[in-house]
């Protein structure tokens, strides 16, 4: 097992987090999100002790029956999962359909998936309107979601609450009202977005962050500089990218079914500052996980409206 896997970082809730963990999005498709029992439990019997998954991926059942057949003892795992968009105006209900879910008696964290609400449909977690555009639910705010959010965590169906696709413009409109401080902030983040002033506020807070899509898929893996670098190494590219992270204090969560690419997911190189900066060079502020659509917006908010210009 990689050392790397039982390295943590500490929320400001005094509660550590594995820096190394396995995302686990999949497609809508139930075959596929069925499938994700398997390769849990492989990354859970390869070491892995943190796991992020969601509402809206469909994986919170899966990834409880991993759980359950490995063996392991809840006390040590950490499990994120989040609210979904669609259900900002019921969170009491959302987070018990969650721990239904998953069979369990607790997650570690919970976040806010994203800072707008969907309108509530139970047969589609993602409405549409006739121009094909996200069907917003603009009667609350993430103010008063929040808020709901703290209620789940007094109640002790979570140790921790935090945020997703957050920006500092949102945090800022949400510290206007906010009792408790988001533990972590989970938001793209790879070489070609790395961030910066992003991660600089919420060192600056006391907020964790996690990057999901850590490597930036094929368009950063396969970036000559990083090739080059790797090379240097004897690594991979994706081993290169997670180093990057780690060595900045953010948690990775990688998703990989592949039970050779999830141990080699773990395998953290010491890079040298020479090329951590080379590295740092290839920002270029360009989200390739969640881009603009055809409209200009991010999931049917403009660009201006997330903070993410």
């Amino acid at each position: 097992m990689s050392e790397w896997l039982t390295k943590t970082l500490t929320l400001n809730t005094g509660a550590k987090v594995p820096i190394v963990g396995l995302g686990v999005f999949v497609s809508r498709d139930p075959v596929e999100q069925a499938k994700a029992t398997s390769w849990v439990l492989t990354a859970l019997q390869a070491g892995y002790r943190h796991i992020d998954t969601a509402w809206i991926y469909g994986t919170e059942k899966p990834v409880g029956e991993a759980i359950k057949a490995s063996g392991i003892p809840r006390e040590e795992l950490f499990v994120t999962t989040k609210l979904p968009w669609n259900h900002t105006k019921r969170v009491q209900w959302s987070i018990d359909q969650s721990l239904k879910n998953a069979g369990l008696d607790y997650f570690d964290l919970y976040l806010v998936h994203w800072p707008h609400s969907v309108a509530y449909d139970e047969n589609e977690s993602r409405p549409r309107n006739p121009d094909g555009q996200i069907k917003l639910d603009e009667t609350g705010n993430f103010n008063d979601t929040w808020a709901e959010m703290e209620k789940v965590l007094a109640s002790g169906k979570v140790k921790a609450i935090g945020l997703s696709n957050f920006s500092v413009k949102t945090m800022e409109e949400l510290f206007k009202t906010a009792k408790v401080m988001p533990a972590m902030l989970q938001v793209e983040m790879h070489p070609y977005l790395a961030q910066n002033e992003l991660l600089a506020y919420c060192k600056e807070k006391g907020i964790t962050v996690t990057a999901y899509a850590p490597t930036g898929y094929a368009t950063v893996r396969e970036d000559p500089t990083v090739g080059e670098i790797a090379s240097h190494y004897g690594a991979t590219p994706t081993q290169v990218i997670l180093s990057w992270h780690v060595g900045r204090g953010v948690v990775v969560v990688p998703k990989s079914a592949d039970a050779g690419r999830q141990k080699e997911n773990c395998q953290i190189l010491n890079l040298s500052e020479a090329d951590v900066q080379i590295i740092n060079g290839l920002e270029r502020n360009q989200r390739i996980c969640n881009k603009p659509d055809e409209f200009g917006n991010v999931s049917g908010w403009s660009m201006e409206r997330l903070g993410w210009m």
